[in-house]
């Protein structure tokens, strides 16, 4: 541990908020142009206010090459602070706003990809209610997420599988079925029944092996004492969906995400055995911390209706003959 004497203490003093939220998100992208998207500001603005953070702390915190910005080995020391700094000041105006009581402020919501087909028109209804509310979306993958929420970068998060890693607050709010798909023209496209066994010997176009959706997908095949032939791996539902309507395949998916395609007769659900698998929709903050106004609303509203908004948006698709 190093100890300086006053006069040789870096200038923190000299360190803006906004300084270290520019730093933050220019770390995350590893692109001042991204960073500059994030923080709705010019990629100048970006690069000032990085530059005039490492005149006040002496020490450059990016190597720059061409658009890409890697963090030095300082950076990456300082990140662990500014992030530490952040969340604070956020729990901080949290809890000054419990005594404003809800009339606006931020509100933002992590989710994993899989959630986006749906949130959005949860948040509509509740913007409807909240129009003062400042709201924000950040979407990744579980592992992704889970970070935000270690970091207090997200008030919610939306997920169907809880952190064993981190003690949270965990309360289901719908239920979460997954099925396996495939193109209407897969000779098990029409079966009236599909054993699991048959599917041993199909190719699957898979997530990657941090999604909720690989977990359930591995859990499910490992209850059928199944190995599936994964022939792809895919980050991203939508080009997983586009694959099985070419016919590359069957992919193991939340039917949350599947509205369209079955609406248009693009994909099928293979009337699998033991298939939909049930799982459940959560809403999860860390256990230490103190929601705002906004969050807590919205933590009620999720709770209080977004199992009949899901029922709404998702329970009426057309029956498959």
């Amino acid at each position: 541990m190093f100890i300086y004497h006053d006069a040789e203490r870096i200038p923190m003093l000299n360190v803006s908020i906004r300084q270290l939220r520019v730093f933050v998100a220019a770390a995350k992208h590893s692109s001042f142009a991204r960073a500059a998207e994030d923080m709705h500001i010019s990629p100048p603005a970006v690069s000032m206010q990085i530059s005039d953070l490492e005149a006040s702390l002496g020490l450059p915190l990016f190597d720059r090459v061409g658009r890409s910005a890697s963090l030095t080995m300082t950076g990456e020391y300082f990140l662990v602070h500014a992030r530490r700094i952040l969340g604070t000041l956020r729990e901080a105006e949290d809890t000054i706003a419990r005594f404003r009581g809800l009339k606006g402020g931020r509100l933002t919501i992590g989710m994993v990809s899989t959630a986006k087909y749906f949130v959005p028109r949860l948040l509509a209804q509740f913007r409807t209610e909240h129009p003062a509310v400042d709201l924000r979306l950040s979407v990744g993958n579980r592992e992704s997420l889970v970070e935000s929420l270690v970091r207090s970068e997200v008030d919610l998060a939306i997920m169907g599988r809880p952190p064993k890693e981190l003690a949270t607050r965990a309360e289901p709010f719908a239920a979460h079925p997954y099925v396996i798909v495939s193109s209407p023209t897969h000779p098990l496209a029409h079966q009236e029944h599909v054993p699991a066994a048959a599917l041993a010997s199909q190719p699957f176009i898979v997530r990657e092996p941090s999604s909720g959706t690989r977990a359930s997908m591995t859990q499910f095949f490992r209850d059928h004492q199944i190995d599936p032939l994964a022939v792809m791996e895919m980050p991203s539902n939508e080009t997983i969906k586009q694959a099985v309507i070419a016919d590359m395949g069957l992919a193991f998916l939340s039917l949350h995400t599947l509205g369209l395609e079955l609406q248009f007769g693009l994909l099928r659900i293979l009337q699998v055995e033991d298939l939909p698998l049930m799982r459940r929709w959560f809403v999860i903050h860390p256990q230490s911390k103190t929601l705002s106004p906004a969050a807590e609303s919205f933590r009620y509203f999720i709770l209080e209706r977004g199992e009949r908004l899901l029922a709404t948006q998702f329970g009426t698709l057309p029956q498959q003959s």
